[in-house]
């Protein structure tokens, strides 16, 4: 086997082990959150910088392509007049 396909596998392996790490960490906090999500009647914001900043914008685009108002808010721009994209 090519180390190629050897690296791929050990790769996937790894994700693995993490997903199901993870399946005994869900607990009432995370039915918890989605619950708020999901009654939410206004827009979900979602704010980062960096690395985080990218990840909520992906989130803010997935939300919206899904019907759920959602948009990004960047932390460091915040201060400088786009806290007005939050309403009550």
């Amino acid at each position: 086997m090519s180390p190629l396909l050897v690296r791929a596998r050990e790769t996937l392996k790894i994700e693995i082990a993490g997903l199901e790490g993870l399946i005994e960490r869900l607990g009432p906090e995370f039915e918890e959150a989605v619950n708020l999500l999901y009654a939410c009647q206004g827009k979900i914001i979602l704010a980062g910088m960096g690395k985080s900043g990218l990840i909520a914008q992906k989130i803010a685009a997935t939300l919206t392509s899904t019907g759920t108002p959602a948009l990004f808010l960047h932390a460091g721009e915040s201060t400088h007049g786009d806290l007005g994209i939050i309403t009550k």
